[in-house]
């Protein structure tokens, strides 16, 4: 009986040491995912931009901007592997207090790699629009360097995002990425009935590689519309470069610092715990299996 009992103590303890081999791999990444309640505020800020009043239909240029992007999480449309969220983004001329260009946007995605899927009433201002690559948002869990298709909303299609280098925000590395869009027809829009708008731009996303997570964004974007004969510029719709705040950034940090640590527990702490009580509960195991085995009538030995 007290073999029997070390026996399987020995091979609890063996299997507690092959779990903490396999935790920060396979259980982290079947574990540790996106979230379904997601609620986050980011605010972007810029100077010297121009845009096209929706209000007087005139040009508005040297204006101060702030674009406030608002992520909240639809948890009742996600599961376990897809969460799907929803982005409001306003954007407002700071001394006149004047809306520029609103956007609404649905998007459902995978809750380790970021990529976009479509199963959830996926759109772009109320309007379906299948969206591919990863959701910009986030990057996957383990971010690698090396390009990713990041969607964008105004393109309406995915974009390369380059790995261009590492950097340090707030005390944490960073992986920087970097996309741009080279002038692209978008079509007629509500603006004008005959000149096509265009639209270039680039952004940079500073992202924590252990966590997917952006810790810092810049972005410059220029539409504008074109006449039809010349195929010159004939307006500017919306020209800006817009960085995070000093206070968002400091947010989105603390916000990655907390996914950290869930991903470091399952990585580091839980198996090294799963180990050493392996490791214990084996030798405990096959001290009292062999000492019994050597003496069967001997009272059990202590461990």
């Amino acid at each position: 009986m007290r073999r029997a009992v070390g026996l399987a103590l020995a091979g609890f303890g063996a299997f507690l040491i092959v779990v903490a081999v396999i935790l920060p791999t396979y259980i982290s990444g079947q574990i540790v995912k996106f979230p379904l309640n997601e609620y986050e505020t980011i605010t972007l800020t810029g100077t010297g931009a121009s845009y096209l009043s929706p209000v007087t239909l005139t040009e508005v240029k040297d204006a101060s901007l702030r674009a406030t992007e608002t992520i909240k999480g639809d948890a009742g449309s996600g599961d376990g592997s897809t969460a799907v969220w929803d982005e409001f983004t306003y954007i407002v001329d700071t001394a006149r207090n004047q809306p520029v260009l609103p956007m609404t946007r649905v998007f459902a995605f995978d809750r380790q790699s970021a990529e976009l899927v479509q199963c959830c009433g996926e759109s772009v201002d109320g309007q379906p629009d299948a969206q591919t690559g990863i959701a910009g948002y986030v990057f996957p869990i383990g971010t690698r360097k090396h390009t990713y298709q990041v969607y964008d909303a105004i393109l309406g299609r995915a974009v390369p995002f380059a790995y261009t280098g590492t950097a340090v925000v707030h005390g944490v590395k960073a992986y920087l990425f970097e996309g741009t869009v080279a002038p692209a027809d978008i079509g007629i829009t509500p603006l004008s009935a005959t000149e096509r708008e265009y639209y270039s731009g680039s952004m940079t996303y500073w992202v924590d590689p252990e966590t997917g997570l952006p810790l810092k964004l810049g972005e410059h974007e220029d539409e504008y519309l074109v006449h039809p004969a010349t195929g010159a510029r004939a307006a500017t719709v919306f020209d800006a470069n817009l960085t995070t705040t000093p206070a968002t950034v400091r947010g989105l940090v603390a916000s990655d610092q907390e996914s950290r640590h869930k991903l470091s527990r399952f990585r580091l702490l839980l198996p090294v715990t799963a180990g050493t009580a392996g490791l214990v509960a084996l030798v405990a195991g096959v001290v009292l299996a062999v000492r019994t085995a050597r003496n069967p009538d001997a009272d059990p030995v202590p461990v």
